[in-house]
C-alpha cells in the first residue's frame, strides 16, 4: 500500500482502544511520497498531510515503509539497519506499534 492510501485511511481504521492513553505527534517523512503529520491525543487520530513540528519524526523509503505496513518488514529492525530514522522522542515512538 502505498503511503498516501495508507494515511488517507488510518483515521477510519484506527480502533480507539488501540490508542487510549497515547498523547504525541508523530511527522512521517516518507521519501519521494510526501509528508504527514498524525495527531493522537484523547483517543481520536488526525492526519494531516504536509510538514509541522511534531514529538517524534520518522524518516524511511517508499519501499521500507511498504513493506512495514505490510507486514513485512519489522519496524524495529528497519530502525536497527538505518533503514527507518528515527527524531525526537523515542519512547513516543515505540508506542506507534499500536497504530500499525
Amino acid at each position: 500500500m502505498a503511503a498516501r492510501e495508507f494515511f488517507d485511511a488510518l483515521e477510519a481504521r484506527v480502533d480507539p482502544a488501540h490508542i487510549a492513553g497515547i498523547a504525541h505527534s508523530y511527522l512521517f517523512d516518507v521519501d519521494g511520497e510526501g509528508q504527514w503529520l498524525v495527531d493522537v491525543r484523547d483517543g481520536r487520530l488526525t492526519v494531516t498531510e504536509g510538514a509541522a513540528p511534531a514529538d517524534v519524526t520518522i524518516r524511511t523509503s517508499g519501499p521500507v515503509f511498504d513493506r512495514i505496513t505490510a507486514g513485512e518488514q519489522n519496524p524495529m529492525t528497519a530502525y536497527m539497519t538505518g533503514k527507518l530514522k528515527l527524531h525526537g522522542d523515542l519512547g513516543a515512538a515505540m508506542k506507534l506499534q499500536k497504530l500499525f
